[in-house]
């Protein structure tokens, strides 16, 4: 029986590996940090290293080694790079797709397996759930049959990962741009959409507009 590692943060894709390892065939582990993947690799030898959500950069020594294979939020080569859900929203996209790819040292370049449409609605946490039902759609096709890979093809853009400031809202921005900003930083460990002065900073959640107008829940939060 084969050993696979899934590598996440994001409390949905613990609770997505808890739900889906008890009907997936082979030996399953869960890594949450470089370092508990690293003291995994002591140990086993994975088939698959999946990683459905990573804010780190895998060691080339572990690219070489292992069969390594990401799930990035664009229809790459399009949106190479970090932050994809914020920076598809902010541009104004309404979908993109799943893609499963192999990693590879140069990052998001690898050969694609699959791609799946995914919905850009909702809050960030809410998209984050809906890609973490299609990554276990895509593993179980890894675990049960030899996937064929084929190189990405056309112009590549490249997305930069946000930086905490960022999440600032930009002034004279649109109803619609506020919901959107709001929205795409909605879940948890993100840095919320905020707003602030000398005294206070203001963060946002939770943004619906009904009947023309925009609502959120707001956190107060003074400034020492």
């Amino acid at each position: 029986m084969s050993d696979f590692v899934v590598a996440a943060i994001g409390e949905w894709n613990k609770s997505a590996f808890d739900i889906h390892k008890k009907k997936t065939s082979g030996v399953w582990y869960f890594v949450l940090t470089p370092e508990e993947l690293n003291k995994v690799l002591i140990t086993i030898k994975p088939k698959y290293i999946f990683f459905p959500h990573w804010r780190w950069i895998v060691p080339k020594s572990i690219l070489e080694e292992y069969e390594c294979i990401c799930f990035h939020m664009t229809d790459v080569p399009y949106g190479r790079g970090g932050s994809p859900l914020q920076n598809l929203i902010i541009r104004g996209h309404k979908e993109t797709v799943l893609t499963a790819l192999r990693m590879e040292e140069e990052l998001d370049a690898g050969d694609i397996y699959f791609k799946q449409p995914l919905s850009l609605d909702g809050t960030a946490e809410q998209i984050y759930k809906r890609a973490s039902a299609l990554v276990w759609e895509m593993i179980s096709k890894f675990v049960t049959t030899v996937p064929e890979s084929t190189p990405q093809k056309g112009d590549v853009t490249y997305f930069k990962r946000r930086k905490p400031e960022q999440s600032q809202i930009p002034a004279n921005f649109s109803n619609d741009q506020v919901y959107d900003y709001i929205r795409m930083l909605d879940a948890p460990g993100y840095p919320h959409a905020f707003i602030s002065n000398d005294s206070y900073i203001i963060e946002f959640t939770n943004a619906e507009i009904i009947n023309g107008e925009l609502m959120a829940t707001a956190k107060i939060k003074i400034k020492e």
